[in-house]
């Protein structure tokens, strides 16, 4: 752990130290959560921004990781990405100590104009992941499951994020009932209703999970190692469609 640190430091400052604010945050909203007793859709209002620190630390660490295979530097990638980022957080926890949401808020023009704020960053998050699956058509020093790992797991990452559209153009995160109400555990996906979050939360995290798959299976088959990552990236992608059709047809994962 501490020689990846090492390469995404190398690989990105700007990333590595992006990433290591958000975890300073997330310890920041852990120590603050236990005495904040107001209810935001009726959990805590630092659940969410901690969700978000966390997913948000292991993807610019993960960008990072990436671009140290790439030749040259790639500074609008790292800066945009940083930037998006902290904007994004910004708007999110922002919105959590005003004791209000900040996904799919259009409820006074300052509130949509948060929201609005945290949309553009996702496209630009997300033009910059499809920049990165560009610049990795070519071959590069990495070996070849591991390649398809990065560039079938941004591919999975864009779809993610298309799934992100989609519930913004629902203008919630359930389907069937309001926002809010019984959820699993920790993520907070619905029990009684539909949950588009879930496929959300598969593809994009799908850019860690090839990856790492790509490294395994390139030391323990290598003869058959890019065959197996397009294996799982293909039961990957199922098993997104099926959660974001189980959700748009208003069925929760698991009821309660």
């Amino acid at each position: 752990m501490t020689a990846i640190l090492r390469t995404i430091h190398k690989a990105s400052p700007v990333l590595a130290i992006t990433g290591w604010v958000h975890i300073a945050l997330l310890i920041a909203m852990l120590a603050v959560a236990p005495f904040d007793h107001r209810l935001i859709l009726g959990i805590n209002p630092w659940i969410k921004p901690m969700k978000f620190a966390i997913s948000i630390a292991i993807y610019v660490w993960t960008v990072a990781w990436m671009l140290e295979f790439l030749p040259r530097p790639q500074r609008l990638i790292e800066w945009g990405t940083a930037s998006a980022m902290i904007i994004e957080m910004v708007c999110i926890a922002g919105q959590a100590a005003r004791g209000t949401t900040s996904h799919f808020n259009q409820s006074t023009p300052f509130d949509a104009a948060v929201f609005g704020l945290m949309g553009m960053g996702i496209v630009v998050s997300s033009a910059l992941a499809a920049r990165l699956l560009w610049l990795f058509r070519a071959p590069v020093a990495m070996p070849p499951a591991m390649l398809w790992g990065v560039r079938l797991g941004l591919a999975l990452f864009l779809v993610g994020s298309a799934d992100g559209v989609a519930m913004i153009v629902h203008g919630a995160h359930t389907v069937g009932l309001a926002d809010g109400g019984p959820g699993l555990p920790l993520v907070n996906w619905s029990t009684m209703a539909g949950d588009l979050r879930i496929a959300h939360f598969l593809g994009l995290h799908g850019l860690q999970l090839l990856p790492l798959a790509g490294w395994y299976f390139d030391r323990q088959w290598p003869a058959r190692a890019v065959a197996a990552v397009f294996a799982l990236f293909a039961g990957w992608l199922a098993i997104f469609a099926i959660t974001l059709a189980q959700a748009a047809a208003g069925h929760p994962l698991i009821g309660a």
